[in-house]
């Protein structure tokens, strides 16, 4: 009985000897999606039962097959020089454990634990290794942009970066956005008409919680008919005396500016000068100075602005007084670093004439 019972355990010991040695590699385990910052660390485990016999590579793939597949470890050991990277064996658990260090934006991808049976037969398990990345403006997001008033016109801004950025919109200096409020949310900014309040610069903001994330300028500039405004249409100023008149000009692209007396253009000789002075891209002050006022220089004048869209004009009158104005009849004195206007001791000797003159009719009329 004893002898029977011994036959058939030695049976079975051989036939469980038998089964193990014929049992095929199996991946038990296999460490789930990783999700890393630049600078971190990963450890990537891949547990093989049955596999002491066969080689078990880490292996770096492309699942879209656009690069060849980087084998960076055996059951021995490492086959890439990189000290970042280090291999380590439990026999406990059968774990073979891919280490990186200082993870690189270049480590993300798809990382595949290969059991090798046969020269056509392998088995295998995959982990991906996302890594944090802050935002970039894409190149394909726009720079700049010109358009015209009454056109409709849109921004895009389009970023890189894990996780997904996401874009908001502002404008310089908090101004509404042309779809109101001060934020808006989205990868495309519409304008569906274009006024030319809405020109200026743009904040196109991607922004994914790693870093201080980007972002990048845009300048919409609008093109629009020029707009004259007259700031004193009346001005007055004695025979023989100077005087200014101006024009404040709005309009993109620059318009060309004119000035007509009686329909018949100026230009700078000794009777007139012209400047122009631009405040900005789309200001112009221009100023036209009468010299040596004489009784034909009285009347209207006009400022003519013209672009490709359109013109626009303004008028001032120059009427006669008997007292000179101030300024520019006077000349100026300086006190320090303050400056007051002064008259000269000719001015002064006009206006004390002029004063008594118009003093003496005065009196005659009243007679």
């Amino acid at each position: 009985m004893a002898w029977s019972f011994l036959k058939y355990f030695a049976v079975v010991f051989y036939l469980i000897s038998i089964a193990n040695a014929q049992r095929t590699p199996t991946i038990s385990h296999i460490t789930q999606e990783q999700i890393r910052d630049i600078g971190g660390q990963v450890d990537l485990d891949c547990s093989v039962h049955y596999g002491q016999d066969y080689p078990v590579l880490w292996v770096k793939y492309d699942r879209l097959k656009t690069t060849e597949s980087l084998p960076l470890s055996t059951s021995s050991g490492l086959i890439i020089r990189d000290s970042r990277f280090s291999l380590r064996y439990d026999d406990a658990s059968a774990t073979y454990t891919l280490s990186i260090k200082d993870i690189q934006e270049t480590d993300a991808g798809w990382y595949q634990c290969q059991v090798i049976i046969t020269v056509s037969s392998i088995i295998s398990a995959e982990v991906e290794l996302q890594v944090r990345r802050p935002p970039i403006i894409s190149d394909n997001s726009t720079r700049s942009i010109v358009t015209s008033e009454g056109e409709s016109t849109q921004m895009e801004c389009y970023s890189d970066g894990f996780p997904p950025p996401k874009i908001s919109w502002r404008r310089e200096n908090n101004a509404i956005l042309p779809t109101g409020g001060s934020i808006y949310r989205g990868n495309i900014l519409k304008i569906p008409k274009v006024h030319k309040e809405d020109r200026g610069t743009y904040y196109c903001v991607a922004e994914n919680g790693v870093g201080k994330g980007a972002r990048r300028n845009i300048n919409l500039e609008v093109e629009f008919a020029p707009v004259v405004t007259v700031p004193r249409p009346r001005l007055g100023q004695a025979l023989q005396y100077d005087m200014d008149l101006e024009c404040h000009v709005e309009a993109y692209p620059p318009p060309a500016i004119t000035w007509l007396k009686d329909e018949v253009l100026l230009s700078n000789n000794q009777h007139y000068r012209i400047s122009h002075f631009a405040t900005a891209d789309e200001f112009t002050d221009t100023t036209l100075r009468v010299i040596t006022i004489e009784k034909r220089q009285y009347g209207m004048f006009t400022c003519k602005a013209q672009n490709k869209l359109g013109r626009d004009e303004g008028r001032v009158e120059l009427f006669e007084t008997i007292i000179p104005v101030c300024p520019p009849a006077c000349g100026q004195a300086r006190y320090g670093a303050a400056t007051s206007l002064a008259p000269s001791i000719e001015t002064v000797a006009v206006m004390f004439t002029a004063y008594v003159l118009y003093a003496f009719r005065v009196a005659n009329t009243r007679h």
